[in-house]
């Protein structure tokens, strides 16, 4: 709890009607939309300025009071969830598109502002922002920067840490630090804008960002290659790449995803197949249809036992809606869903999907696989049920193999959703010892107090919700009242421990 002087202390900077301390403000900023994880803050602030954000930091770092930066919570890695109590700063009253440069190519806005809103107005200019994450509808472009988003046009135009060339950022000092800028060409010293892109707030708050924008491309058209078996629909990926073709979008869905999609979304999409590949493209008019045809053809030579391209524009974005629509189908089937993203190389999806499926069956679970086959980031996903502590402790030793495969083939654990606290115990897995070790330095030369969303990026005990049933017996669940913490475990690198000597297959109690 806050003391009441440092309550009053806030609410002169942002007014009272910005800072609530109250039960309903508390639970409803005390998780995201990460299944299994909650925790209460102490206080929930709404700044309106950069110039407000840095006072309320130098008030947190005058008390040592552990702030965490919120966006719309859509992530996925609990990277929001207030671990260790103290402060949730919502950054959506800052939410204004400062400016579009058209001389400069380039948009300058507020961290708060929403994703589709800015595609849009940036679109309506003749412009074009390629980042496109699925939540884009919900989600906030400080909220990607944060987590280093990807989404589906990855595979042509790179992800939002290809965009990023300037921040304004307030440090847990209260200092205000800003990087790059409107510039090509900048190797001024260290590329800190690079360094807190992905950094999940455990380095600095970001208030205000100026991305790169490119030309609109003036055509685009989708097809869908339909196979009877993985290796085929991975081959064609491979192949695709091969021939010197980057298509705007290349995504994979298995087939248990594509039975659910179809239930969802009933396009018409074959829900026998084994396989899907949801292909788009666009550029030049002439360059697109040359470059379908070439990706049809290969299609059919690696085994495509149907392909289909979209006649109209219209029904070409149905395919894409469809694709993005996955996670909300999949969410019917369950009461819980959960939804990781571990990447490997694109030649070896079809061994990561094969994986899956095995992985799947042997604890006895429904994971399903989709994903944006381009560039390899793939999405298995887990139907399940909170309220059952067995399958969710199944549900989380299937995760920790499938990360482990995925390094194996040469992948990591987290391709765009980020590492948050849901990752943290893998992330020396991908990085190891001296990796750890470094980014620890790190994070202690940007906030040496350890204010800034701590317990996220580096492993430490999980917390996972546990709801009181009636005969007093904890259970697992997604709900919100009579809540306690139970730890889901530590996990430990392949083939070493961390300090507390636990090996790699240490779990605590489910």
């Amino acid at each position: 709890m806050l003391a009441a002087t440092v309550c009053q202390e806030l609410r002169r900077i942002v007014g009272d009607a910005w800072f609530r301390d109250d039960t309903e403000t508390l639970v409803s900023y005390s998780y995201d939309a990460t299944p299994l994880y909650q925790s209460m803050p102490d206080g929930v602030i709404f700044p309106a300025s950069t110039e407000e954000v840095a006072a309320v930091m130098r008030v947190c770092a005058r008390h040592r009071i552990p702030v965490v930066t919120r966006g719309a919570g859509s992530n996925l890695c609990a990277g929001v969830v207030p671990l260790h109590g103290g402060l949730i700063m919502v950054m959506t009253r800052m939410n204004r598109l400062l400016e579009i440069d058209q001389d400069n190519l380039t948009a300058t806005f507020q961290t708060g502002l929403n994703t589709k809103r800015f595609h849009t107005a940036v679109e309506e200019t003749g412009l074009f922002y390629p980042p496109d994450p699925s939540s884009m509808i919900i989600c906030t472009m400080g909220g990607n920067i944060a987590l280093g988003a990807g989404g589906l046009r990855g595979l042509k135009y790179g992800t939002t840490k290809d965009y990023v060339i300037g921040l304004e950022a307030v440090l847990a000092s209260g200092e205000v630090l800003r990087t790059g800028g409107k510039l090509v060409k900048d190797v001024a010293g260290y590329d800190l804008t690079r360094l807190l892109v992905g950094s999940g707030g455990t380095l600095a708050i970001l208030t205000e960002a100026t991305v790169k924008l490119v030309p609109k491309p003036a055509y685009r058209r989708a097809m869908i290659a339909v196979f009877a078996d993985l290796p085929a629909a991975a081959r064609t990926v491979s192949q695709i790449i091969a021939n010197r073709i980057t298509p705007c979008t290349l995504e994979f869905m298995d087939q248990a995803t594509i039975e659910v999609v179809e239930a969802f979304a009933k396009i018409g999409l074959p829900v026998d197949a084994q396989a899907i590949l949801a292909i788009e493209q666009d550029g030049d008019e002439a360059q697109v249809e040359k470059d379908l045809q070439l990706i049809e053809a290969i299609c059919r030579r690696e085994g495509a036992i149907q392909v289909k391209v979209a006649a109209t524009p219209e029904e070409g974005a149905k395919v894409m809606e469809a694709r993005r629509s996955a996670l909300a189908a999949l969410s019917r089937l369950r009461p819980t869903t959960i939804l990781e993203d571990a990447t490997v190389p694109r030649s070896k999806i079809a061994d990561m999907v094969l994986e899956v499926q095995r992985i799947a069956a042997k604890h006895n679970l429904r994971i399903c696989t989709f994903g944006h086959a381009g560039d390899g980031n793939l999405h298995p996903t887990a139907m399940t049920d909170a309220r059952d502590a067995e399958e969710i402790h199944r549900v989380d030793l299937a995760f920790e193999e499938i990360f482990d495969a995925a390094i194996r083939l040469g992948g990591t654990i987290t391709g765009e959703h980020g590492v948050g606290h849901v990752k943290a115990p893998y992330l020396e897995w991908k990085v190891g010892a001296s990796g750890i070790s470094l980014m620890k330095r790190l994070k202690h030369a940007f906030d040496p107090d350890g204010l800034l969303n701590p317990g996220k990026l580096f492993a430490e005990t999980r917390k996972r919700i546990v709801l009181k049933s009636e005969s007093g017996a904890g259970t697992e669940s997604g709900g919100v009242e009579g809540l306690e913490q139970a730890d889901a475990g530590e996990k430990g690198p392949p083939g070493g421990s961390f300090e507390d000597g636990r090996g790699p297959n240490a779990k605590g109690g489910a």
